[in-house]
């Protein structure tokens, strides 16, 4: 399932500036949508030996820590059917991501009309009738029903226990259809991999959406290979986990045969469930009293355990999230120790880019535009690669008013322009979009303000 976790969220509470201007003025039209091609992601750069390991993690155990006692998936040709009002923008989506399925994971999947004979079917709902049983959760899947009404009428059986399943039959994806359609987009993505494959997350897998930080929106080339491992000939439903474990070398092997020539990593450890649990409170939207405190525990746990993995990264983000809205000092600090451990993965490019726009408010807000100018430049790439229209957006926004700050009005113009079309994918609503350009720019001191 994805979580409710907004990670794009700027410091705009832990920093204060003059008012000015409107950015864009309020009767103008916003420009048309931005939208991004299909995604061709590299293949993972590690040892087949880690994939197996990976593998089996993700594939035997669920999200809350239960064991599966045997491997699953669909058996055969997959067909996915969409009920629901779904807007024209996700039936796009929707569509650019069964053929990247059908061509990097190489499975045998296809549209149909036909509710009733559908393996998935993902129906669009409104976001009060989700939020009503899965408060915390963006959209969700679940096994061996069809259709809204069969899930709320089994939500309290035996039936949608995913321990129970022995082979994958029928699943159904709920999602938002009046959310932005970048949440939309990713829920696809999310729940479909799942509804496909693995249903377990792991956080120190930094190049991958099965890890709950969220900062993968769309398929990685990791995900497309661990589903194509999944419905490689050699395996099928019912094996045990040793059985499976006997077959993936060969898999692997054939299927990565880069992997062979790579020598193991050190082995990650386990990740202990009390670590977990303060990450997620810590990461929870929600402002709660302890939320600081889990952040803190979070990051002495990772040291403790000597984590030098993504794991001990998102503990130090979770705690510059956490600290922004009393303390500047703090959040910077934290933000900054989170970067430096992202730069020393070889695949957490867009995490560093979610850092470097963090430390670009900050470097406005210091009267620094001259900064964010060059951390948003840093930033860009990273953030149209990982298909992120909000990051985007919002590191152009940035860029903007550190440009008008420096008197260069009209490249200013042409980023904030830039800026409202990928938004309008990434925030949505209108207001959304203005208010996100209109919280950016107060950031920002004028040339007047600077030198009074």
């Amino acid at each position: 399932m994805r979580y409710v976790v907004l990670l794009l969220a700027l410091v705009l509470t832990a920093c204060s500036a003059a008012p000015r201007p409107a950015a864009y003025p309020e009767a103008a039209p916003l420009p048309e949508m931005r939208v991004f091609p299909a995604a061709r992601p590299a293949a993972p750069v590690r040892a087949n030996g880690d994939l197996a390991r990976d593998f089996l993690e993700l594939s035997f155990w669920l999200e809350d820590g239960r064991p599966l006692p045997v491997f699953t998936r669909f058996e055969g040709p997959v067909t996915l059917a969409v009920a629901g009002p779904a807007p024209d923008i996700a039936l796009r989506d929707l569509a650019i991501l069964i053929e990247r399925l059908r061509s990097e994971a190489r499975i045998d999947i296809t549209t149909t009309t036909d509710l009733a004979a559908a393996n998935i079917v993902v129906e669009f709902l409104p976001g009060r009738m989700l939020a009503t049983y899965a408060p915390e959760t963006a959209c969700f899947v679940v096994p061996r029903v069809g259709s809204w009404t069969e899930f709320r009428q089994n939500r309290r059986s035996g039936l949608l226990d995913w321990t129970t399943l022995e082979r994958r039959e029928t699943l159904s994806v709920f999602i938002p259809y009046d959310t932005n359609p970048q949440e939309i987009r990713d829920c696809l993505h999310e729940e479909i991999a799942q509804a496909l494959g693995p249903l377990n997350d792991l956080y120190r897998l930094s190049d991958t959406i099965f890890n709950d930080d969220n900062f993968h929106s769309v398929l990685t080339g990791f995900d497309m290979l661990i589903l194509r491992a999944y419905y490689a000939p050699e395996l099928r439903s019912g094996m045990s986990r040793d059985e499976v474990a006997a077959r993936l070398p060969a898999i692997l092997r054939r299927i990565n045969p880069a992997g062979e020539r790579r020598g193991p990593a050190a082995d990650p450890g386990e990740t202990p469930r009390d670590w977990l649990g303060a990450i997620n409170v810590a990461l929870n939207p929600v402002r709660r009293p302890d939320r600081l405190e889990a952040a803190h525990y979070a990051v002495g746990r990772a040291q403790e355990l000597g984590w030098t993995d993504s794991r001990l990264a998102l503990s130090y983000f979770a705690l510059g999230r956490a600290a922004a809205p009393d303390s500047s000092t703090l959040a910077a600090a934290a933000f900054l120790r989170a970067g430096l451990v992202w730069r020393d993965l070889p695949d957490a490019q867009v995490h560093v880019a979610h850092i470097d726009m963090q430390m670009a408010a900050f470097a406005l807000v210091a009267g620094q535009p001259q900064n964010t100018v060059a951390l948003t430049d840093r930033a860009m790439e990273p953030a149209y690669q990982a298909q992120n229209a909000a990051l985007l957006a919002s590191l152009l926004m940035l860029r903007a008013t550190a440009l008008d700050d420096l008197g260069r009005g009209t490249e200013a113009q042409a980023d904030r322009l830039d800026s409202l079309g990928w938004a309008r994918y990434g925030f949505g609503s209108d207001e959304e979009v203005r208010a996100r350009l209109a919280e950016i720019a107060s950031l920002g001191r004028t040339a007047g303000d600077r030198a009074r």
